[in-house]
């Protein structure tokens, strides 16, 4: 008798998607190097799935796949219509007495399972859910969730036909082919969604497509304390510092939560300044009480024509009177100029790089291709190291350094990886003389402000303060003078 592995549920949960109720679990798989994260629906039966693959086989042999393959958005939505009313007509021929409501999910499911992405567009609605990968049609649909790292599902796509397709749909909606003669595609979706899809043997094993999904609810500064990502009394060090408009740079490898940062960074913007951000692409949800213009890149047409670069938008974001310029990533050295430009006519200015420490930080900023001189990098302020751990999936803020007058780091905070926790390592020798010079606040003007931020920050953890737009509706109460914290 052989035995059957042990299955743990770890996580269980429910999304509503058209009235269609799907419900999600996450299962530790004893013999299986990650836990399975498994979809199944709940209110369509055994039986009426045998009857729907029937209506769909009958649906399919009226389907031309090559015909929508070539359509034009609009001409996709006038085929969606045209097949809606021949699935409602099979649905009523094998379901007669089905109610109206019923009927409408029924057509839902049969529409996105032949003409949509099919179970794809269930993990597209999965909140939880950062990243989709299909790596071919053998293995099944991998996802990274926020809370248990990268899973297997219990979703396959058969056939490579099946995914170079879904490519092309996803491409067709926004302007975008991939061809055997143009096999590499980077999308974004409307809904802020970004594609990455690659064509065999450009990729050796199958044909790919790579979503990372855009945060509908964005990481706010209260969650990152409940995370444990960083600690109140680092957070509240960095409050002081974005307050009094010192310029910050958030570092980090990949997936190592530098835009998260970023984002939470942002919760702590006054709402009486003008914030201009410039992105690639959008990921950014500031809260609805701040004064913010979001600009985004845009990528040349076939002709090479009409392209907009972050370079664009730096330049012509000085000429929009801001108070505060974030941008997404700093990548070249006009770029890094430009910045360090804004931060001498006194802008400040929150941005990203890829560095793992703020050691590689200096290294990455001095060298090309940023290549800025390294006595001008002490306009920038503060450097904040994000860190993801690979074996865990747990983010943390790794280090919170200054950036001395020579250029180099001054490691204030440090994680201490056995224990978790942010440990301070050395006295600010520049930050707290800056905040003195600017503010005229007293060392211990300067402990006390500290002090009243982690009060406020541990009431907004303790009173689930969570949402980005509460958050803003707290800071903005702050900065008036109207918050009463007992």
């Amino acid at each position: 008798m052989v035995d059957m592995p042990n299955r743990n549920l770890v996580d269980k949960y429910n999304i509503n998607i058209n009235n269609i109720i799907v419900e999600i679990k996450v299962i530790f798989i004893e013999d299986k190097p990650v836990p399975e994260y498994v979809v199944s629906i709940t209110n369509i039966s055994d039986t009426t799935k045998i009857i729907l693959e029937k209506i769909r086989d009958e649906f399919i042999s009226k389907l031309n796949f090559e015909e929508i393959e070539k359509s034009e958005k609009g001409e996709i939505d006038d085929i969606r219509n045209r097949f809606q009313k021949e699935i409602r007509g099979l649905i009523k021929k094998y379901f007669p007495r089905t109610d109206d409501k019923t009927t409408d999910m029924l057509v839902n499911y049969l529409l996105e399972e032949n003409l949509g992405l099919g179970k794809i567009e269930i993990l597209l609605r999965d909140p939880n859910l950062e990243e989709i990968v299909i790596n071919n049609h053998f293995e099944p649909v991998w996802v990274y969730h926020k809370k248990h790292g990268w899973l297997e599902t219990n979703i396959r796509i058969f056939t490579e036909s099946k995914i170079r397709h879904y490519a092309t749909i996803i491409g067709r909606d926004i302007g975008k082919e991939i061809t055997n003669l143009n096999p590499l595609m980077d999308a974004h979706l409307p809904t802020g969604d970004r594609v990455n899809a690659t064509l065999s043997p450009i990729s050796t094993k199958g044909n790919t497509i790579t979503i990372r999904k855009f945060a509908q609810d964005p990481w706010t500064i209260t969650k990152f304390i409940k995370d444990g990502t960083l600690s109140v009394s680092a957070a509240a060090l960095i409050w002081l510092a974005v307050q009094n408009e010192l310029s910050v740079i958030i570092t980090g490898g990949t997936g190592s939560g530098k835009t998260s940062m970023l984002n939470v960074i942002s919760n702590f913007l006054p709402p009486n300044q003008r914030i201009i951000s410039i992105e690639d692409t959008r990921e950014l949800v500031l809260p609805k009480t701040l004064h913010w213009v979001p600009l985004e890149t845009r990528l040349p047409n076939p002709e090479g024509k009409g392209g907009i670069t972050m370079l664009d938008l730096l330049v012509n974001s000085l000429r929009m009177r801001p108070d505060r310029i974030i941008v997404g990533e700093i990548r070249r050295e006009k770029e890094a100029q430009v910045l360090l430009e804004a931060m001498h006519t006194g802008h400040s200015v929150y941005s990203t790089v890829h560095a793992n420490n703020s050691d590689e930080v200096i290294t990455r900023l001095t060298n090309p291709p940023i290549n800025i001189p390294k006595p001008m990098l002490s306009a920038l302020s503060l450097i904040v190291v994000q860190n993801r751990n690979r074996r865990t999936g747990k983010r943390r803020t790794l280090q919170i350094a200054e950036i001395m007058p020579n250029g180099d780091p001054n490691v204030l905070l440090q994680l201490n990886i056995h224990d978790d926790i942010l440990d301070k390592v050395n006295d600010s020798e520049t930050m707290i003389g800056r905040l003195q010079l600017y503010t005229g606040m007293t060392p211990k003007e300067i402990d006390y402000d500290l002090k009243q931020k982690m009060k406020i920050l541990k009431w907004m953890v303790d009173n689930n303060i969570e949402d980005v737009h509460e958050v803003g509706l707290v800071m903005s109460k702050y900065y008036l003078g109207k918050l009463n914290v007992q």
